[in-house]
């Protein structure tokens, strides 16, 4: 997972080095000296994590962070404190101004990117949400907005330890009601529920298996924005580094400070409120008839705004599209009625959604067409799920007529990409369209490729 670190410090050396560990690993990498630049950075290029200097001459970290936290544009980056300091006062300070996380140098390599590709994710969901919210406010959508639940936290303890477990939920009852406890993961799992709001997970309980229970939960849909946080020994370091690559949001150190668990645990819950106040407000945007009522996809009016709002939000990079259709479907409609027509269209989307993640968007364009937007993907990658896709509706046969009857099923694919920040969302379509039309043309059931026009050339 690629993504772009703005790298602040006003030590050349401290940016080079870490420059030189990020672009390793495929990171893009940008600069700033101070915080005034920080700032006017963090506004026009809207990174993906900030690595913040703490101690910088003028303008220290603190006052930066603060400074982004309270900038509409800029609040949701994700920001993480690099200090030579290692007080747990420092933390907690930096916590309270809206620090998402602290490395102290020397930077471990292990932390540095597993904390990164972990806020990146992050990140990157967190701007699914909002694309989709403000293509619901275009849609009419201008109700009082969802309220954010203010009551106690709602926490699910993990470790077998009773006195640590208690401690804990002494040090949380400032901001949470009675705190939930399972001595092992195999119980946490029975123990979760809809309603918990964050689990506090220890990482060397006898028997179980931490990292397993993240797992499980990132591959489970009802838990999949669940936070997540460790607690471990400063020698779990690599175990650690897996759970936060696996999907855990923040991690605290043993022994562990009551002001830094209270102040990391309420910086998850605000978050995750967040989360669901966004994910109800776009819910509530459904009741506009944004969706195919015969499959339950998004229709092609919510498509068109959809696309719209992504392509001017990325600059027109990284956004692919698939464009499919039925392969003679009218046959299925004239040999088994227009009812075993509707079965298979909605098997078709089911089968779709299956195939492709959950920050894609699924559409019905209209009859037996559907499309795929895919952002932040490259060609090779849209291609390869069109092929997936393809090969897993062509695999199995699709039941319909009440059951009576099983029909082989082939789609026909045509893939394309935005070409940048001057391509036009029909136009992209449109490409698609062509590229449909020639698998069909090709002999159906295949995956046909629309390059997107080269970029215009800069005048002389």
């Amino acid at each position: 997972m690629s993504g772009r670190i703005l790298v602040v410090d006003d030590v050349e050396e401290n940016v080079k080095l870490l420059e030189a560990k990020l672009s390793s690993e495929y990171f893009e990498v940008i600069s700033a000296n101070d915080g005034r630049s920080t700032l006017q950075i963090a506004g026009t290029e809207l990174p993906d994590v900030i690595l913040l200097d703490v101690m910088m001459p003028r303008m220290d970290g603190l006052e930066v962070c603060r400074r982004l936290k309270a900038n509409a544009r800029t609040a949701d980056i994700p920001v993480v404190m690099v200090t030579e300091l290692s007080d747990v006062a420092d933390r907690v300070r930096g916590l309270e101004a809206g620090a998402d996380d602290f490395l102290t140098r020397p930077v471990n390599d292990i932390a540095l990117f597993a904390r990164v590709r972990s806020l990146v994710r992050l990140r990157r969901m967190m701007e699914e949400l909002r694309v989709r919210e403000e293509t619901c406010r275009r849609f009419g959508d201008r109700g009082k907005p969802a309220a954010e639940d203010a009551g106690p936290a709602r926490i699910l303890i993990v470790d077998a330890d009773d006195f640590t477990v208690g401690c804990m939920s002494a040090a949380l009852s400032p901001i949470a009601g009675p705190v939930r406890h399972a001595s092992s993961c195999l119980e946490a799992q029975s123990l979760l529920s809809s309603g918990t709001e964050l689990v506090i997970a220890s990482l060397s309980i006898p028997g179980s298996d931490a990292l397993r229970l993240i797992s499980q939960c990132r591959a489970n849909e009802a838990f999949r924005r669940l936070p997540i946080l460790l607690v471990a020994e400063e020698r779990d370091l690599p175990r650690l580094a897996k759970g936060l690559d696996l999907g855990a949001n923040d991690y605290l150190i043993r022994p562990v400070d009551r002001n830094e668990l209270l102040a990391r645990t309420t910086t998850q819950i605000r978050r995750k409120r967040l989360q669901d106040r966004l994910e109800e407000s776009y819910r509530r945007s459904l009741d506009l008839a944004l969706t195919d009522r015969l499959t339950g996809l998004y229709n092609r009016a919510y498509l068109d705004a959809h696309l719209d709002e992504l392509v001017a939000r990325t600059d027109g990079t990284g956004v692919a599209v698939l464009l499919f259709d039925i392969d003679h479907f009218k046959k299925v409609n004239d040999t088994y009625g227009h009812a075993a027509g509707d079965d298979v269209l909605k098997e078709l989307a089911a089968r779709t959604t299956g195939s492709v993640r959950s920050v894609d968007l699924v559409a019905r364009w209209g009859g037996e067409e559907f499309v795929v937007v895919m952002p932040q993907t490259d060609l090779g990658i849209a291609t390869a799920v069109a092929e997936r896709l393809r090969t897993a509706v062509a695999r199995e046969t699709f039941t319909a007529a009440g059951g009576s009857a099983q029909l082989p099923v082939t789609i026909s694919i045509g893939v394309t990409i935005a070409s940048g920040p001057h391509d036009d969302p029909r136009q992209i379509l449109q490409r698609a369209d062509v590229a449909l039309y020639a698998a069909k043309a090709r002999g159906r059931n295949c995956v046909i490729v629309g390059q997107p026009p080269s970029p215009p050339r800069a005048a002389a």
